[in-house]
C-alpha cells in the first residue's frame, strides 16, 4: 500500500478532502520522523515501537566482485510490532494454513524479497541515492 492509498482509504472512510488528509498523514509521519531524530525511539500504542540502533561497522563481501569491504556504523531504524499486531498476523497465518489444509490456494502471496541490489547491468536511478 502506498501513501497515496493510505490517504484515499481514510479520506473516504472519514469523509475528508483527500488534500486534508494527505496533510494529516504526511504531519504524522514527519512527528515520527522528528521524534525518532531527537530522542530515538517513538512506542505507539497496540501498533509497535520504532527505534534508532547503532549498527557496528563490520566487513562484507561486494556479491558482485567477491571482494571484501569495509562498511562503516551508522544508525539504523528497528521496528517491533506491537501486541495486537502481532496477533492479527498469527490469525492470517493461521487462516493461511487452513487453507493450504483444504487445498486452497493462498489468499496473500507476497513479493519476491530482493537484496537491495540493483539487476546485472543497471544503473542506479537518482530515487536509489
Amino acid at each position: 500500500m502506498t501513501k497515496k492509498e493510505i490517504v484515499k482509504t481514510i479520506s473516504d472512510k472519514h469523509q475528508l478532502t483527500q488534500l486534508k488528509t494527505k496533510e494529516i498523514v504526511q504531519s504524522t509521519f514527519e512527528a515520527i520522523i522528528e521524534t525518532l531524530v531527537e530522542e530515538h525511539r517513538i512506542e505507539l500504542r497496540n501498533f509497535g515501537v520504532f527505534e534508532v540502533k547503532k549498527r557496528a561497522a563490520r566487513k562484507a563481501r561486494n556479491p558482485r566482485t567477491g571482494e571484501r569491504v569495509d562498511v562503516a556504523e551508522k544508525y539504523v531504524v528497528t521496528f517491533k510490532p506491537g501486541k495486537e499486531m502481532e496477533e492479527r498476523v498469527l490469525r492470517l497465518e493461521q487462516e493461511e494454513a487452513a487453507r493450504a489444509a483444504q487445498g486452497l490456494p493462498p489468499a496473500y502471496v507476497p513479493p519476491v524479497e530482493s537484496n537491495g541490489d540493483a539487476p546485472m547491468g543497471s544503473e542506479p536511478s537518482d530515487t536509489d541515492l
